[in-house]
């Protein structure tokens, strides 16, 4: 290792400062006579000092501190430490470095400049009039109103600048960019993406009568919620994707959680309430009709347990009440 030496304070494992050194030993502390002075107050005033070995490497020794050098968990008082190391002195993660450590190649830029600005912005838009027109137009029942439709898509688009714009905040703050253009490619891509999901599950279930499409059709709403905030996360913060994916799988099972105790809490079941919002054509049922005597079959066998169910409530109401006589 060849001075001068870098002493790298780490924030989430990310350099968030870097002190040059020219020369070993390399004093670590509060006290303003140290060549690093660490603003912690579990830092003491002479912390640690680096000093070189005899076969060219570092070793970081404690000079006397009440917390110690902290490695993996665990407190020593002195460590051979080289580019890769990190420990913490303190609240303090640290890392050195020599000059002639050996960076790795840049990586592919994956950031997409060309996919900015005016494009993103207008064929995200694009994507959230034309979906909320068609959910609009697909669930209407009454007499077709133009100002309702023109509210929907009003409505849609404020709400959806609003949740944009926080995203281009976080941007701007973490990022350096705030790329509000492709924000809105990401909604307008998500929201079309969940209409879509909507739209297709709601068709195979009246097609096949397939009643779990319908039933908990919401969960995959969720789990394309989850991606859409995935691909939010990922384009303010480009090299988290493994803990950003991770964060969003836990996020939908949470919310899918959340949906399934709300149904129970209201309807008494886990599902969804068995109702289609949109209409479909009778010409794509696939599944055969079931005939009218089978609805009055089940009708009156439901009757019945109802009846029975009654009778039991009220014989038990009278003997409470005899039993307070």
């Amino acid at each position: 290792m060849t001075a001068p030496f870098f002493v790298e304070i780490l924030t989430n494992k990310e350099v968030r400062y870097r002190h040059r050194v020219d020369a070993l030993p390399i004093r670590i502390g509060r006290a303003y006579d140290n060549d690093v002075i660490l603003d912690d107050p579990h830092a003491s005033a002479h912390h640690a000092t680096v000093e070189q070995e005899a076969d060219g490497g570092l070793i970081i020794r404690d000079t006397g501190s009440r917390n110690g050098i902290l490695h993996k968990r665990k407190r020593m008082t002195e460590l051979v430490i080289d580019g890769n190391t990190v420990f913490r002195l303190g609240h303090i993660s640290l890392r050195i470095r020599a000059s002639d450590f050996q960076v790795a190649d840049e990586v592919a830029d994956t950031t997409l400049h060309n996919w900015e600005g005016w494009p993103p912005a207008l064929s995200g838009l694009a994507l959230l009039v034309c979906f909320a027109g068609l959910s609009t137009w697909l669930e209407t029942t009454e007499k077709f109103e133009e100002i309702s439709f023109f509210m929907t898509i009003v409505v849609t688009i404020c709400l959806g600048m609003v949740w944009c714009g926080g995203w281009a905040f976080a941007n701007r703050l973490f990022g350096g960019n705030a790329r509000l253009g492709r924000h809105i490619f990401i909604l307008g891509f998500g929201f079309a993406s969940m209409e879509i999901w909507s739209m297709v599950s709601s068709a195979i279930a009246y097609s096949f009568s397939w009643e779990i499409f319908t039933r908990y059709g919401s969960l995959g709403t969720i789990a394309v919620f989850a991606v859409m905030v995935f691909y939010h996360l990922r384009n303010v913060r480009p090299v988290r994707h493994r803990q950003f994916a991770v964060t969003c799988i836990v996020l939908a099972v949470l919310c899918s959680g959340v949906k399934l105790m709300i149904n129970y809490r209201f309807n008494g079941i886990l599902s969804d309430e068995l109702v289609m919002h949109e209409r479909f054509p009778p010409a794509i049922r696939v599944s055969s009709d079931k005939p009218v005597s089978r609805l009055i079959s089940d009708a009156a066998k439901l009757k019945a347990k109802v009846d029975r169910d009654r009778t039991k409530s009220v014989a038990g109401d009278e003997a409470d009440s005899d039993d307070q006589d």
